[in-house]
């Protein structure tokens, strides 16, 4: 008999499409009087949409949202939000745009409500982070947990199969990486199979027909669950490697997390049998690694670090920080080991 803990994060979860006609519902039902519609430059005009759907019970649009929330965005959102009597957020958008709000709540207290546009997952998790001087640093508190999160597939369907490849695969990362982890549960295991299932079926489908809502929605669900595996569990090496490359050298989050996921899953999973096995069933395959790297083959992601702009004099620096702090994983990280991890994953999927 296994023993474990599985601490269930409170959330509650408004799914299907059309369902981003009840956001001045949900709003009402926590009881905010004006909230601050959150979102990138790109987004300006669903965010002035979802503005118009509050009436009232909006405060304005802060359209500033950037990759990795830098703190400097955050003191002006803040400064924003104060000016205009803001009591709430409402993220609309990817993980740049959630990733504010909850970087707002953790230094407001005040809530929020994140509508995804596309497959990011981290609405799902109480992890927040914050960029200043090329250093990302990433913490965990339940104050950053969206209230209520609004998952329409509507919203979906006019991203990209490019920018939908990428973001499902960093989604993807998040329950690779639960499997492997030192809290995993049967309850977690669970969802990170079907999550990485989800997606894996669904992605390739939406890169041939990207108006196929069925697979919008099965990427939404796909998303949802693989955020609330890593919610619920440790991260390890694939993480922690992520942050350091988009915190030092600002590279695109879910195109890093693309690219590394193939690379670290072969060094890990040969020390977690379970984990290998998991994702062999949900793959459908004999060798969970070599899968996912064709995933991202058949997706059309970049291949390698130095398709995002990485010199390769970089990695030993990059070595460097990814060393520097301590990190659960299930095979312990050596220098040679991660030299070798860091210059595969420059190189492409080999």
């Amino acid at each position: 008999m296994t023993s474990f803990i599985y601490d269930a994060l409170p959330m509650r979860v408004v799914f299907g499409p059309g369902s981003l006609a009840g956001v001045a519902d949900e709003v009402e039902r926590l009881g905010l009087r004006r909230v601050l519609v959150l979102s990138t430059p790109e987004q300006r005009e669903l965010a002035d949409h979802v503005a118009e759907l509050l009436g009232a019970r909006s405060a304005g649009v802060f359209d500033q949202a950037r990759m990795h929330v830098p703190v400097a965005t955050v003191d002006a959102a803040g400064t924003s939000a104060a000016a205009l009597g803001a009591d709430g957020w409402m993220a609309v958008g990817g993980g740049s745009t959630i990733g504010l709000g909850k970087a707002l709540a953790l230094r407001t207290g005040l809530p929020v409500v994140a509508v995804p546009t596309t497959y990011a997952g981290s609405e799902m998790t109480p992890i927040w982070g914050l960029t200043q001087d090329g250093r990302k640093q990433t913490g965990r508190d339940r104050a950053v947990l969206p209230r209520t999160v609004v998952y329409d597939p509507d919203l979906t369907l006019s991203l990209p199969p490019s920018v939908s490849a990428t973001s499902g695969l960093n989604a993807l990362a998040h329950a690779v990486e639960a499997l492997y982890a030192p809290d995993v549960s049967p309850v977690v295991s669970a969802m990170a199979e079907q999550g990485v299932r989800d997606l894996a079926t669904a992605l390739p489908v939406i890169a041939d027909r990207p108006g196929d809502l069925a697979a919008r929605a099965a990427c939404l669900q796909g998303a949802w669950l693989c955020g609330a595996c890593l919610g619920a569990t440790t991260m390890g090496l694939h993480h922690k490697l992520c942050h350091v490359l988009g915190g030092m050298l600002d590279l695109p989050h879910a195109e890093t997390h693309a690219v590394v996921l193939p690379h670290v899953a072969s060094y890990n999973l040969q020390a977690t049998p379970s984990a290998a096995a998991a994702l062999r069933r949900a793959l459908v395959t004999d060798d969970a690694a070599a899968a996912l790297a064709d995933l991202g083959a058949r997706l059309g992601v970049p291949a390698g670090l130095r398709d995002l702009g990485v010199d390769e004099a970089d990695l030993a620096r990059v070595a460097d920080e990814v060393l520097a702090h301590p990190y659960s994983n299930p095979r312990p990280v050596t220098r040679p080991d991660l030299e070798t991890l860091l210059h595969a994953a420059w190189k492409g999927r080999a």
